[in-house]
């Protein structure tokens, strides 16, 4: 295993050639954007004078971009970029279903105007459609479907040569955090940008305060505790003219190979935070968890779980705690804590003990901040690459869920090298495909039972 520490820090932002003398870490550049930020949306970074990338795909100052997954996150994420003082404009569409790309469109054209041009032969839909959408001549792609699918996606954008804001998390299981560190590897041979969601890294309460846990503001951190505790999440049942492959997909949150249950979509935020504060990432993990309220809890409708509890150990021995559930009149609470031989903090902004300190500065939405940062950037001709992050605390989750699920310790280096493939053969599938995972003869889809279950297959 790469060294746990390296692992963590952020990667640098890699600049033209003529600037690498000047060049700053991310920290410090997302620490200076936020300095420039101005007052629109409490973010905006001012962009006018900013010299544009000659690299645009048709050579004017237009920055093109594609959205692959149309659904609430993708069109946030899109409403966004257009929120920016950018340039910029959609000009294509894949979504599994068309009429989820056609509503997004017309959803973002009532709000955005012309920086929506989406031709009807720019609309693509089915699970192979996204090669399409990424085919068409545009600079920027945004990959926001669920996490099962974007391993290949990414591939794919990365060898188009591609720029890419991807969705957390960026993938499911073991083969395919190991095949997007591999694109990651081409991204940075091509420079291109690869911006990851996980937007906390892109706040100001964040930064500071994590920045001044790195300076020993609460001298070394010896234990944290990290929730993502909730009520539940949507389901969608099952329609008449739907076939499995198609309910899954539509109601992708249930099924592992899709999701990667709660602790993945979700509370990887949180794990994020937790490794980005130990600068560091986990060598081992144990946990347990179960499915008791999840959809009847019987597991004919849905796969995951509905609670999670692991033991994360780092290199030095030291712990994180986490929680992660939808759980129906339980405790509801996001968030992070960090205790170390100074003094305590909550990384979201707040430091206790001999160097109290709490962030005054204006809080921001995160997800806005960061397509500021990277529209921003863009246009600077700067590239910076999130994809490392991105992968590894995906896999910090997954290490976390097949902890809970087998009942064991699990150990990083052999998870990462020998986990389980949850959907093999997913660069074929089309709506059309059976499912990796269906109904047993009992009428129940499969449910990990700690003690039985293994990591490994």
């Amino acid at each position: 295993m790469e060294n746990s520490k390296q692992l963590a820090k952020a990667s640098p932002i890699i600049l033209p050639a003529s600037q690498v003398d000047s060049a700053a870490t991310r920290r410090g550049f997302l620490q200076n954007s936020t300095l420039l930020a101005g007052t629109a949306l409490g973010a905006g970074a001012g962009l006018g004078a900013m010299a544009l990338p000659a690299a645009h795909a048709a050579g004017d100052d237009v920055i093109r971009f594609v959205l692959i997954g149309c659904g609430g996150r993708g069109s946030g994420a899109a409403d966004q970029i257009m929120n920016t003082k950018g340039n910029v404009k959609l000009v294509a569409v894949h979504d599994a279903f068309e009429g989820k790309a056609r509503d997004a469109v017309k959803r973002l054209s009532a709000r955005h105007g012309d920086k929506v041009d989406v031709p009807e032969d720019h609309f693509f839909s089915d699970l192979d459609g996204y090669k399409k959408a990424i085919d068409v001549d545009c600079d920027l792609v945004v990959i926001a479907t669920p996490p099962g699918f974007k391993p290949q996606q990414f591939e794919y954008a990365v060898n188009k040569g591609r720029h890419i804001f991807m969705e957390k998390p960026v993938a499911t299981d073991a083969p395919g955090v190991r095949r997007v560190l591999k694109s990651v590897e081409e991204s940075k041979k091509k420079n291109l940008m690869v911006a990851i969601g996980l937007q906390r890294r892109h706040e100001p309460s964040y930064i500071e305060t994590i920045g001044r846990i790195h300076d020993g503001a609460i001298g070394d951190v010896i234990s944290q505790q990290v929730y993502w505790n909730g009520n539940g999440i949507w389901y969608r049942n099952k329609q008449d003219d739907q076939n499995e492959m198609e309910f899954q997909t539509n109601n992708w949150y249930h099924f592992n190979w899709v999701c990667g249950d709660q602790i993945c979509e979700q509370h990887i935020h949180n794990l994020d935070v937790g490794c980005w504060v130990k600068d560091a990432y986990p060598v081992s993990c144990n946990g347990m968890g179960g499915h008791q309220q999840r959809e009847n809890g019987d597991g004919s409708k849905s796969q995951i779980f509905d609670h999670t509890f692991c033991e994360y150990t780092f290199a030095d021995g030291t712990k994180m705690f986490s929680q992660g559930r939808h759980l129906a009149g339980g405790w509801s609470h996001v968030g992070e804590f960090a205790q170390g031989t100074k003094g305590t903090a909550n990384p979201s902004g707040e430091i206790f003990g001999e160097n109290a300190w709490k962030h005054k500065g204006k809080r921001v939405n995160g997800h806005q901040q960061e397509q500021h940062d990277l529209i921003e950037a863009l246009m600077r001709g700067e590239i910076y690459n999130e994809g490392e992050y991105g992968a590894h605390s995906t896999f910090t989750a997954i290490l976390g869920r097949e902890a809970c699920y087998s009942g064991k310790v699990v150990k990083w280096d052999e998870l990462l090298e020998k986990g389980r493939d949850l959907a093999p053969g997913i660069d074929e599938f089309t709506l059309q495909s059976t499912p990796p995972v269906v109904k047993g003869e009992d009428g129940k889809y499969p449910i990990a039972v700690p003690g039985k279950y293994s990591p490994f297959g």
